[in-house]
């Protein structure tokens, strides 16, 4: 009997410090280990929006010690969906692929109360990625 492969899916926006850390921490809390989970940026900034710890965590979702990562060649070849929130042209292409492009407000500068319809706006996109990627969310 062989284990079902892991779907894996990479999360990117420019400074990997507001929506891209969301869906992250939102696709790990309610996909769990069925699922593989990163986050890049173009240009990552240097720490994670305060107001996008402080609304995750208004959730039950802790991603204080999370830090931006830079977005690399082999972490988009290593994904099958790579869901891209206005990062344009700066996300590698490769054949293969499941690209989403995901419109979303930026919440940079922006203080909590702005950035929760932002939130709650990727929760519902991530579960609707789980349904389509066959697993059904935890919680």
């Amino acid at each position: 009997m062989t284990t079902p492969r892991i779907p894996s899916v990479l999360f990117v926006c420019v400074h990997n410090a507001g929506r891209s850390q969301m869906a992250a921490a939102f696709l790990a809390h309610l996909g769990g280990d069925r699922v593989e989970v990163r986050s890049a940026g173009s240009a990552p900034a240097d720490t994670v929006n305060p107001a996008v710890v402080a609304a995750m965590a208004e959730v039950g979702i802790d991603i204080a010690a999370e830090k931006p990562k830079v977005l690399t060649t082999a972490a988009v070849q290593t994904s099958d969906v790579v869901v891209t929130m206005g990062c344009g042209d700066a996300c590698p292409y490769f054949p293969g692929k499941r690209y989403l492009d995901w419109k979303l407000a930026d919440p940079a500068g922006r203080g909590v109360a702005a950035v929760r319809p932002i939130r709650d706006a990727i929760e519902q996109r991530i579960r609707g990625l789980l349904g389509e990627l066959g697993i059904e969310p935890r919680g």
